[in-house]
């Protein structure tokens, strides 16, 4: 992928983006699911329904998948998988929806999507048409899809057109704030596989801005306004984490920036 752009061949995430191309798999169903393909409110998704008897009304995940707002798709193979285990094991109906990507498309325009589909599928009518119980509802989601799942579930007790209320959020390894990229798990896993500080760095700053000067300050942990300093001593981990997990690690707050 870093090849591929410094040759001026593709963007870095487009090379990646092969990844999520290999590991698609059809919405297949199966003795225990029915899987189809569809959209909701106009936003793609793939839809799980258990085949059994529902005995009552059902449970529902309302699923985001992670892949730092840039890569991922329902019908990888392992998200497909967990899906159908979830709607089996469960008896739960399981809306894993496909939202936008950065690039082209940067926020809001993944949470704008997860929220739509939300909104949409906790309607009264829409819950009775799928038979789900509008009080055993949960968003969920995966690193950068447990980001979107926090943020529908902050939002939507703000929304006056929203009767529903979520049962649970499930939040899985997820991203949760880009005011500190200097915490200790960072400083860990710096150059460690599969996700390098660097590749996270890129994840925050592709989602957020074309601009490289973002990337920049971010990388030096130098991205924070001064109007969001009074945000820092909520993300300061020497407050919150346990003596005997900090090691070696000292804090030092991140340098505001412009």
């Amino acid at each position: 992928s870093e090849a591929a752009e410094l040759l001026g061949l593709m963007h870095y995430m487009e090379g990646l983006r092969l990844i999520t191309t290999v590991e698609l798999v059809a919405p297949t169903s199966d003795e225990n699911v029915t899987v189809t393909a569809t959209e909701l409110s106009g936003v793609p998704v793939r839809l799980y329904l258990p085949r059994r008897a529902p005995g009552g009304l059902r449970s529902a995940v309302l699923f985001f998948h992670g892949g730092g707002w840039c890569l991922g798709d329902a019908g990888m193979h392992g998200y497909d998988l967990m899906s159908r285990r979830i709607s089996n094991e469960l008896n739960a109906v399981v809306v894993s929806v496909n939202y936008r990507l950065a690039p082209p498309h940067r926020f809001p325009a993944q949470f704008e999507d997860v929220y739509l589909v939300t909104k949409f599928f906790l309607q009264s009518e829409v819950l009775s048409q799928y038979g789900v119980d509008p009080a055993r509802v949960c968003v969920a989601g995966d690193s950068a899809g447990g980001n979107l799942a926090a943020a529908v579930a902050q939002q939507l007790p703000e929304d006056p057109e929203v009767k529903t209320k979520l049962k649970a959020q499930v939040l899985i390894y997820p991203a949760l704030q880009a005011l500190d990229l200097d915490l200790p798990s960072y400083r860990d896993n710096a150059h460690k596989p599969l996700l390098p500080r660097s590749l996270m760095v890129r994840f925050w700053s592709e989602y957020l801005s074309p601009e490289p000067a973002l990337r920049a300050a971010m990388a030096s942990n130098r991205h924070v306004p001064p109007e969001a300093g009074p945000l820092l001593p909520l993300v300061n981990w020497s407050r919150w984490l346990p003596a005997d997990m900090r090691g070696a690690h000292t804090y030092e707050g991140p340098a505001l920036g412009g």
